[in-house]
């Protein structure tokens, strides 16, 4: 038997699968925590970083990596050498700036307190200002590739937290040979050679397979220091199509992971796009939910639109002849934490600990016995900024409809309304684009965790809403494109067919339910389309 593994980067750890190449059938799984989870008080020094600060320690990731990795062959208890392929999804855009031998710049003595020298995760959100330049540079050059990524930059993106680091800390963006993603960082750490993923240049830095980056004059006229960017600090390179290999794991891979030297190494993924291979979604027109932390909204399109307001597409961005686009919300299981951890009565906590449940459970128990409306709560999701359709992490979230006789649940209800009133918002934007969407599938822990919140999909929506089985469909895409790279099936979409597990559940819309909610939604959107014009 041969094997491959998948590996999905998230916010606070990597999980691994390992998943039998003729069954399809995952074997083990396992998740190595990041030692410094984020860092978004203090750097590992205990010097104060400023508010909107997302940054990790890169050495978190290789020795998650390596814990994962060792742990699921194990578990299985097949022989190293049986594995033939390994591929890696991750968060995006998470990048920092490397040395030319790889070596990340907050190793060294010399920016070892410097934020601006490590890891910026895919939520670092203080380059809005910088992201607010590109965008309005671009549209006034008429610069294309500002309409393909949905005519505004997002302060999550890698072009917006480099330019920081120029502004910032212009000693780093010199020393640096190269701002990479971390996926492709990781890719060079295993092999030894430096690719840069289609999907990372695409969705992220503003590339794009027909014309490639944004001109040197572009960046020149941001910012004279910007000459020669791409080409010196972003290779010029771009691999032509995700289905190749990113090369063959090295010495160094090889003691890091416990694996056999010379085993493929797929192209890294963006986690959210890995997941439709890992659920076999080949076809056009299915909106995929990867809901956790935050939720990416993915959906393949044999149709080529500029969609305001979205993260945009990209060519075979997931399966060779589609057009793949993105979007999504900052702030869902986030804000569900921050509900739990900041606004829940030690009498709740009490009862979830007397019941033997999570405290979400109670709440979305109780919650689940209010009828639509009932508490007159309603709420804005923007607890961190909105990346579709606004694309302004400045933005912030609230409440309204507060009383003295007001419940908690009442409250966490209107959290996970607000969830789904936003994602109708993308919805439509993307059919007001005439970008059409056939069906929806939700995938991530969260889906399958909680009921409450897959049915007030349905019926906000007013669409069926599939359950995917795996929650962890991003490592098990992840491992897809390691078999197709390592040549066990012929093709991407053989292999996703062959992995792929059964949706488990469907929710269905409640008629009732939904005439309420579309009432509701028209008061939600009332509160959208005004605040982002009148922020808070």
């Amino acid at each position: 038997m041969k094997y491959v593994i998948g590996v999905d980067f998230g916010t606070l750890s990597a999980r691994a699968l390992l998943v039998e190449c003729e069954s399809g059938r995952t074997l083990a799984e396992a998740t190595g925590e990041y030692k410094h989870a984020v860092l978004d008080r203090a750097l590992p020094s205990g010097k104060a970083v400023p508010l909107g600060t997302a940054l990790q320690v890169p050495e978190d990731y290789l020795l998650s990596l390596s814990e994962s990795v060792r742990a699921v062959v194990s578990k299985a208890g097949i022989e190293p050498s049986e594995v033939i392929g390994l591929g890696i999804d991750f968060t995006a855009s998470t990048m920092l700036p490397i040395y030319e031998d790889g070596t990340p710049l907050c190793e060294s003595e010399e920016f070892k307190d410097e934020l601006h020298a490590y890891v910026k995760l895919w939520k670092h959100h203080t380059a809005t200002k910088e992201a607010d330049d590109i965008t309005n540079l671009a549209k006034a050059r008429g610069e294309r590739f500002i309409a393909a990524m949905g005519g505004k930059i997002s302060a999550e993106l890698m072009l917006p937290k480099v330019l920081e680091t120029l502004r910032c800390a212009p000693e780093v963006y010199q020393k640096a040979h190269r701002f990479v993603e971390a996926a492709d960082w990781i890719s060079l750490i295993l092999t030894g050679k430096e690719t840069r993923s289609p999907v990372f240049a695409g969705y992220k830095a503003g590339w794009n397979a027909d014309s490639g980056y944004p001109s040197n004059e572009f960046f020149k006229a941001l910012d004279e220091r910007l000459d020669g960017f791409i080409g010196s600090k972003i290779p010029e390179r771009v691999e032509p199509s995700i289905a190749a290999a990113a090369g063959k794991l090295n010495k160094r891979g090889a003691e890091l992971l416990g694996l056999s030297e010379g085993m493929t190494i797929a192209l890294p993924m963006i986690d959210a796009h890995a997941s439709l291979a890992g659920l076999g979604i080949t076809g056009d027109g299915e909106m995929v939910m990867i809901i956790g932390t935050s939720t990416c909204h993915i959906l393949n399109s044999k149709e080529k639109t500029d969609v305001e307001g979205i993260f945009g597409y990209v060519k075979d961005g997931v399966f060779p002849g589609l057009y793949t686009y993105e979007s999504g919300q900052s702030a869902v299981g986030d804000m569900f934490d921050w509900f739990v951890k900041n606004s829940t009565p030690a009498s709740y906590v009490k009862e979830a600990e007397e019941k033997g449940v999570g405290i979400h459970d109670l709440l979305s128990e109780k919650a689940g016995a209010l009828e639509v409306g009932e508490g007159g709560v309603i709420a804005l999701d923007w607890w961190s900024g909105n990346r579709s359709i606004l694309a302004d992490s400045t933005l912030k979230g609230m409440i309204l409809g507060i009383t003295m006789r007001t419940r908690p649940e009442e409250i966490y209800r209107a959290l996970l309304e607000a969830t789904v009133f936003g994602a109708r918002v993308i919805f439509e934007q993307h059919e007001k684009f005439g970008i059409r969407i056939t069906g929806v599938t939700a995938a991530g822990g969260i889906a399958n965790k909680n009921p409450l919140l897959m049915q007030i999909y349905a019926d906000v929506l007013g669409r069926d809403v599939r359950i995917a089985a795996s929650t962890q469909s991003g490592a098990l895409g992840s491992a897809v494109y390691a078999a197709s790279a390592a040549g066990a099936y012929p093709s991407i979409e053989a292999a996703s067919k062959a992995f792929a597990p059964e949706s488990v559940k469907v929710y269905h819309p409640i008629p009732e339910n939904t005439e309420k909610y579309n009432a509701l939604y028209k008061k939600y959107r009332e509160l959208h389309d005004y605040f982002a014009k009148n922020k808070v």
